[in-house]
């Protein structure tokens, strides 16, 4: 092997874990800000970024094979979403007419859920099921969430005043 090629991979190898250890390093940021914040509202502003940096994770450990701990950042994520989701609820806030945070954490969501089902198409059968069960709840805490945001569009036909 030339002395090129020695460089460049140990260049690259140097750039994939500095990589590596900034994500989590941004991760373990995020989490301490969602874990510490005590506004339901700006929780839920934290989840597209906290979303974003879990699934970079969970999609290296994918590529990787490292299938336990994406589910591991997978749970995670969605414990934080449900949590989030909890304290919006609990606050009382009109969605339809406040949406401040409720955009954020749907948007994170609906991301999520794109994001995860490119990964299950990689996965094999005997992967999948963890993952799509928690596919199956982020799914219906999304619809839960288009509802609060839009309780006029998913009626029957009837308005409310």
């Amino acid at each position: 092997m030339s002395v090129k090629v020695r460089v460049l991979t140990a260049f690259f190898l140097a750039a994939v874990s500095i990589s590596a250890a900034s994500a989590q390093d941004r991760i373990s940021d995020l989490r301490n800000r969602f874990a510490h914040e005590p506004n339901p509202v700006a929780k839920a502003k934290l989840m597209p970024p906290l979303g974003d940096a879990e699934f970079a994770v969970i999609d290296d450990d994918v590529a990787q094979d490292k299938i336990p701990e994406a589910l591991e950042v997978l749970k995670s994520y969605r414990d934080e979403v449900t949590s989030c989701n909890k304290a919006l609820d609990a606050a009382g806030i009109d969605a339809e007419k406040h949406p401040a945070g409720f955009k954020q954490l749907q948007f994170s969501l609906r991301d999520s859920l794109r994001r995860l089902d490119t990964i299950l198409t990689n996965l094999t059968g005997d992967d999948q099921p963890a993952f799509l069960d928690i596919r199956k709840e982020l799914g219906e805490l999304n619809r839960h969430l288009i509802e609060q945001l839009f309780p006029r569009g998913l009626t029957d036909g009837s308005q409310r005043k």
